[in-house]
């Protein structure tokens, strides 16, 4: 019985280590963004109308009149509860201020935060997981044209178990794939429009299928969702 006992307790921390292991957060490699050169804030404002950060980042309360502020709160109801839209502002305590290009390309092709943790994924990086580190870099500079906003960010409002955030490690082993679901696209104008719909237009995310974990069931691509 001891012996049954130590057994099950070595094979119990060995699943544990593992499980561990598999959830760990995986970050960018810096060289991948060291090389780049100064962001076009002009090509990354088109970043920024494909990839829809506005519907999202914009409070519903805010009047838009010119450049968009992106103080966040908009909530988005789901099976797992209600996520909020944190703010993504210039503003460098309650937004995204003091964000390197090297942040915000982890955050979108990762999705895992500046200290290391994992982002859940109504912020939709498995989609942007496919988008160049050029327009990221794009991107970034334009987010820093835009007028802050100090409005603090929400906390979203999760159950157990899908508030550890540990958990979603193990979800991306299943879901955070890059790649294209239309392989082959040939011209250059497919080329285009395929980045378009399934990397910054993250189209899926709301027209595709979901599984009983939340992933997207690629078997009906785009076949339309609640």
């Amino acid at each position: 019985m001891l012996l049954f006992l130590r057994i099950l307790l070595g094979v119990t921390l060995i699943a544990i280590a593992l499980v561990w292991w598999l959830s760990a957060p995986v970050t960018l490699d810096k060289s991948k963004t060291q090389a780049l050169p100064e962001g076009n804030p002009e090509a990354g404002a088109i970043v920024f109308a494909a990839a829809g950060c506005g519907s999202c980042h914009t409070a519903p309360d805010a009047e838009i009149s010119g450049a968009p502020v992106l103080s966040g709160g908009r909530r988005f109801p789901s099976p797992y509860g209600t996520f909020v839209a944190p703010n993504i502002s210039p503003h460098p305590e309650h937004g995204i201020g003091d964000w390197s290009t090297h942040a915000l390309a982890q955050a979108m092709q990762n999705g895992v935060s500046p200290d290391g943790q994992h982002y859940f994924p109504a912020f939709p990086y498995t989609s942007y997981a496919n988008a160049t580190l050029d327009d990221i870099n794009d991107l970034h500079a334009y987010l820093k044209t835009l007028p802050a906003s100090d409005r603090p960010n929400e906390p979203h409002n999760i159950g157990i178990p899908f508030s550890i955030r540990r958990g979603l490690g193990l979800w991306k082993q299943l879901y955070l794939r890059p790649g294209w679901v239309v392989e082959t696209a040939g011209e250059p104008e497919l080329e285009r429009g395929r980045y378009l719909v399934e990397a910054l237009g993250h189209c899926a995310e709301c027209h595709t299928p979901r599984t009983a974990l939340g992933g997207l069931d690629r078997s009906a691509w785009l076949a339309g969702a609640p």
